[in-house]
């Protein structure tokens, strides 16, 4: 029996074309949520962005507490808060708050912030957002552990900061670190001992980016005195499946190419270079960065996305990319839940397998006893009726 178990979800931005409602954009993400809920996915990440006209949650703490009335089991968090747009003190207050109005469900992602648009408007300067990235962790860790801050720097100056509440999660919320290209997050992921959420593609060279990224989480966590755990790595990916590949081409039709000009055009790290002029489908699931296809086509991927991680992972999440219409959106999510995960969490229908096998091995003596007892049981009524 394979004993790992990968926990299963979505990192919503999220992505919606210029040309739909935007009232009803959000409405379908929290649809979406709902019914992740109900199908049993482990967590959604819900994205923080400020610009181009896409990627429409600017505070996901805010959807996360409506998401968190409206559904029962599924984790949600921030994915994630930049932290260079922030006070860290008030930050970690919000997410406090939402630790407790959650009941423990809510986690804590952070990044440095990923449109360059969004620092512009704000007057940052790209190239200071990764150093002003770990300086609010080295803070933030600290108030969510409860202890008092005093630390001055060039953006932010706290004097004897205390949050009013201690974690309601014990021993502290779960935090994680968005990691890219950049070692970065890797590093001060391990150092403070928490998650890391690996984004940036599933390519062969992205894979053995992310995995050389852990890498560095592990030395960083030593090195701090920490053990280093893979169950908190999560690997992002592409998917959307139907019950034949051929479906499953036609229905990413529908959003495909908003998706693929909207990383070209605006985005600066584009999904689908420039020139790249066939089906941009083919392209993405030849090189590795998708799965466009059937259940089966999804358990490949993924089974290549842990063998790439050399050594395992503790998540998948899938890019929340609308690709394809809500109904077909709604199917493939569904197709996954019902064929796909059960066989990466501790291949959960291997006791039922074996339960059927055993029984299978015994149909022929064990229903020829079973149907001798019948006629016993016949021939003896029919006897004490004469």
């Amino acid at each position: 029996m394979d004993d790992r178990f990968v926990k299963t979800g979505v990192f919503l931005a999220p992505f919606h074309a210029l040309r739909e409602n935007p009232l009803l954009c959000l409405e379908r993400d929290m649809e979406l949520l709902i019914h992740l809920d109900r199908l049993n996915y482990h967590e959604a990440w819900i994205g923080e962005h400020h610009s181009g006209g896409f990627e429409i949650i600017a505070c996901p703490e805010m959807f996360i507490a409506a998401a968190a009335e409206r559904t029962r089991h599924i984790r949600l968090g921030t994915g994630v808060v930049s932290l260079p747009y922030h006070n860290p003190f008030t930050v970690a207050g919000r997410l406090m708050q939402l630790d407790y109005m959650t009941r423990g469900r809510a986690m804590f992602g952070v990044g440095p912030g990923s449109l360059v648009y969004d620092a512009i408007k704000m007057g940052l300067k790209p190239e200071e957002q990764r150093r002003k990235l770990d300086e609010a962790l080295e803070v933030i860790v600290e108030l969510m552990q409860g202890r008092m801050v005093t630390r001055k720097t060039d953006w932010f100056d706290l004097n004897e900061a205390r949050l009013q509440l201690r974690s309601y999660s014990q021993p502290m919320m779960e935090m994680a670190v968005a990691a890219n290209r950049s070692p970065v997050g890797a590093v001060a992921a391990g150092r403070h001992g928490i998650g890391m959420l690996s984004i940036g593609g599933t390519s062969d060279e992205s894979l053995a980016a992310h995995a050389k990224n852990w890498g560095l989480y592990e030395e960083s966590a030593r090195a701090a005195g920490r053990a280093p755990d893979r169950r908190v790595w999560r690997i992002v990916t592409f998917a959307h499946v139907a019950e034949t590949r051929e479906q499953a081409r036609a229905d990413v039709k529908f959003g495909l190419e908003d998706f693929r000009r909207y990383f070209t055009e605006v985005a600066t790290f584009p999904i689908v270079p420039p020139d790249v002029t066939g089906d941009p489908a083919e392209y993405l699931v030849s090189t590795g960065l998708a799965c466009i296809g059937t259940p089966d086509d999804c358990i490949r991927h993924f089974e290549r996305l842990w063998s790439g991680s050399r050594g395992g992972l503790g998540g998948i999440l899938l890019l929340a990319h609308n690709w394809a219409d809500w109904a077909a959106t709604r199917r493939s999510y569904e197709l996954m839940a019902r064929y796909v995960h059960p066989h990466f969490q501790r291949d959960a229908n291997a006791l039922r397998q074996s339960s059927y096998d055993d029984a299978a091995t015994k149909y022929a003596s064990a229903g020829a006893a079973s149907r001798a007892a019948v006629q016993a049981a016949i021939d003896k009524h029919q006897a004490e009726k004469k």
